[in-house]
């Protein structure tokens, strides 16, 4: 199969830091306390037509990771473990101080230590693949430490009264780099097994060439077709090499398995252009990327266009190329600015939930679903500012200027945005971010009409996760969108944005939303 290389797509962020935990589990505890509902759904049922690649509860393309820059993480580790030891030993080594050390002393470790982490490197030791057990898996660690210890062996033969320290450093490096090993070997076998590294495709075209890409797919695992849409469902089978035909190309649109796809591959002909061209041009609508694939024949082309769909290798014929280094810069700055927030901001939310619990009857918190990443639904938090029997969770008419369902408390906490706080949670969970396109509810109607019908690229605001403010808000477009032109405006600025974002620009957003909210009175909120 022939393809053209881009640049990777970050199928997910980075791995998020183990104290983050504590927060999805106060996430978890408010949603119990006032009956949320769970972000992600289960699957349906499993006599459902699922197909062979096919968990029990699918992961959204925001949690998914990317097993190149996990096992950078890994290399790290090892070789600040080994870094470690090295000292100690040349610790161990020098009696009168490390500067006294003899190159003949010192030479050993050095040449043990370089290879020992060119070995790691060149033995694919950090590659983890699916048919790799952990035996095998240990094999080519010690090969790796058996070129480590050539030098040290070489140097006993030569000085069989050398330093003790030096075996005895190979030695405790050795069982270190076995367990860190062991433990790398485990948590990527789970993160296979629960759909963490994995990337979901859907195919388009009910072909040979999609018969034959699945049956590659099943024997290698490196990717999960979850279904086929073939624009001629007439014609199509129920199934192909297990994998259902789920429905045509307009059932694809709206087919709730989109938010876990990372990838839609077209396999048709490709003497059939104007039909290629009709398929890019009705996908385009959709934020997951869209991919062509060529089919031209034998299973070592297809095995490597798998590889090059796990990598997003394929040539993309929609969606916005993405860096997954500026997405781990923007998630790292979303964790340490969002907790600061927190920390600073939560006597405000306390404050806030009692003037709430003061004024009007009912819950404190309002909870609504939206359009997150790549069309998922997530449940996004805030207070609540209506009348608790008014509350309008489908968005079905949007906030207009003296609404009576607005509360006393409820009207001051919207022309400020502190009824925005609880999204707090939902940055540091990774739901949302600080800065990026606003979240719409699912189903928002501008006037009688929804309002993601009213612009064709309104998805494409999907393509990055939602934000607490962003380039719209600052630039005016806040609060009810409610005729067309304003739908347009907002889906323009929203998509400005994401081909602008950056680090500074993200900071810039940040420090003007204060005086923005501040000097805009006029905003309907």
């Amino acid at each position: 199969m022939k393809s053209a290389p881009i640049p990777l797509h970050p199928t997910g962020d980075p791995p998020e830091e183990g104290w983050v935990d504590a927060v999805r589990a106060l996430h978890r505890v408010l949603e119990t306390q006032f009956g949320a509902d769970e972000n992600t759904p289960p699957l349906e049922d499993p006599r459902d037509r699922r197909g062979p690649f096919r968990p029990n509860r699918l992961v959204p393309v925001r949690s998914r990771l990317q097993l190149r820059y996990v096992t950078r993480t890994f290399r790290l580790i090892d070789a600040t473990v080994i870094g470690l030891t090295s000292l100690l030993a040349t610790q161990a080594m020098a009696t009168h101080g490390v500067l006294q050390l003899t190159l003949g002393e010192m030479l050993p470790l050095v040449l043990s230590l370089g290879l020992l982490l060119w070995g790691l490197r060149t033995l694919d030791t950090y590659a983890f693949t699916l048919s790799e057990g952990l035996g095998r898996h240990f094999i080519r660690v010690c090969a790796a430490l058996s070129l480590a210890g050539l030098p040290i062996g070489v140097m006993g033969l030569i000085r069989p009264g050398m330093d003790s320290a030096l075996p005895v450093w190979f030695a405790a490096g050795a069982a270190a780099l076995l367990v860190l090993h062991s433990l790398w070997w485990t948590i990527v076998s789970g993160w296979r097994r629960d759909g963490k590294l994995t990337p979901n495709i859907v195919i388009v075209g009910a072909t040979d060439a999609a018969r034959k890409l699945i049956e590659t797919a099943l024997a290698t695992r490196e990717v999960a077709v979850l279904g086929v849409f073939d624009d001629r469902l007439g014609r199509a089978p129920k199934e192909i090499a297990g994998v259902p035909v789920l429905g045509d190309t307009a059932d694809l649109l709206s087919h709730k398995v989109m938010p876990y796809v990372d990838r839609i591959v077209i396999a048709v002909n490709p003497s059939a252009q104007p039909r290629i061209r009709q398929l890019i041009d009705r996908l385009r609508v959709l934020p997951n990327d869209v991919s062509l694939v060529l089919d031209s024949g034998g299973e070592d082309g297809r095995q490597r266009t798998l590889s090059r769909i796990a990598d997003a290798q394929l040539a993309q014929v929609s969606g916005e190329p993405k860096d997954i280094h500026r997405a781990g810069v923007k998630r790292a700055q979303d964790l340490v600015v969002g907790t600061v927030a927190l920390l600073l901001g939560w006597p405000v939310m306390v404050a806030v939930a009692a003037a709430i619990k003061l004024d009007s009857p009912g819950p404190i918190f309002f909870r609504q679903r939206r359009h997150g990443f790549n069309n998922e639904e997530i449940l996004v938090w805030k207070f609540r500012s209506m009348r608790a029997e008014a509350a309008d969770f489908a968005a079905v008419q949007q906030v207009r200027a003296g609404d009576d369902r607005v509360t006393r408390v409820g009207r001051f906490i919207r022309k400020t945005s502190l009824d925005e706080l609880p999204q707090l949670f939902n940055v540091l969970t990774g739901e949302m971010s600080l800065v990026g396109p606003r979240p719409h509810a699912v189903g928002m109607k501008t006037g009688q009409t929804e309002s993601a019908r009213l612009v064709a690229e309104y998805a494409h605001r999907h393509r990055m996760k939602p934000g607490m403010t962003g380039w719209a808000a600052i630039n005016g477009s806040r609060g009810p969108v409610d005729t067309p032109e304003l739908v347009r405006r907002r889906v323009a600025l929203d998509i400005e944005y994401i081909e602008r974002q950056n680090f500074w620009f993200d900071f810039y957003i940040m420090a003007m939303t204060i005086p923005c909210l501040l000097g805009d009175r006029d905003a309907v909120r």
